[in-house]
């Protein structure tokens, strides 16, 4: 189970964020007072990722961010109902690994949650669609017995798609939780990641056009009948 520490002075947004994240395996830990983030980290070492708002009464989440980045290494995502570029470019350059607006989806907190635990290193299980395996911790994937190479953009964009199966995933939204956010990819990049990540899976013998579609004018989703 992932341990992860709420943020937030508003008591109606921590129990929100719990309500999304407790019946996907999350423990939920939370925090009111932005003075006392320091202290639940030095208290409960098994916290692996911080959910951090950006405007609190006492610490904004810029000076806590600063803060928690001189000492631990635990991923850190900022909560903000602000989404001007300054403040993103501010909220990364204070150590923070990712960056959602308010109001987002269910939907979208999970997948840029377990993003940054992919990235960071934090998240290490293994997924799998029928005979299809996927290793996180060795980054191997199996199929039928067989390993298939795959490059490490591959690797996570397959993750991604067996971790949420049947979601529209915009080519915008993937290079944010592929790449992060301060990238020039663009979305014909992506098109060529999912073109040869599917001739590898193609060429391995799974039925990979059943499954990876392709949505017009949209991005890609895994569909599961």
């Amino acid at each position: 189970m992932t341990a992860i520490l709420l943020v937030d002075d508003e008591v109606r947004m921590l129990d929100l964020l719990e309500l999304y994240l407790a019946p996907h395996g999350f423990l939920c830990m939370k925090c009111e007072d932005s003075t006392k983030v320091e202290k639940h980290l030095n208290n409960n070492p098994m916290i692996q990722l911080v959910l951090l708002d950006l405007m609190m009464p006492k610490k904004d989440g810029w000076t806590v961010c600063n803060e928690i980045r001189a000492k631990f290494r635990v991923p850190i995502i900022m909560l903000t109902a602000r989404d001007q570029t300054e403040d993103v470019v501010k909220g990364l350059n204070s150590g923070a690994d990712d960056y959602i607006t308010k109001p987002f989806s269910e939907e979208e907190l999970l997948a840029r949650i377990q993003a940054v635990l992919r990235r960071t290193g934090v998240e290490k299980k293994e997924v799998s669609y029928k005979e299809l395996h996927i290793n996180e911790e060795s980054r191997e994937v199996i199929y039928e017995g067989e390993s298939i190479s795959m490059t490490k953009t591959e690797f996570e964009l397959l993750c991604l798609f067996l971790k949420h199966p049947n979601r529209v995933f915009p080519r915008e939204d993937l290079v944010t939780l592929i790449w992060g956010y301060d990238t020039e990819i663009e979305g014909r990049t992506v098109d060529s990641h999912m073109r040869n990540l599917r001739e590898k899976l193609r060429s391995a013998g799974f039925p990979i056009e059943q499954h990876l579609q392709t949505v017009w004018g949209v991005g890609y989703k895994w569909d599961v009948p």
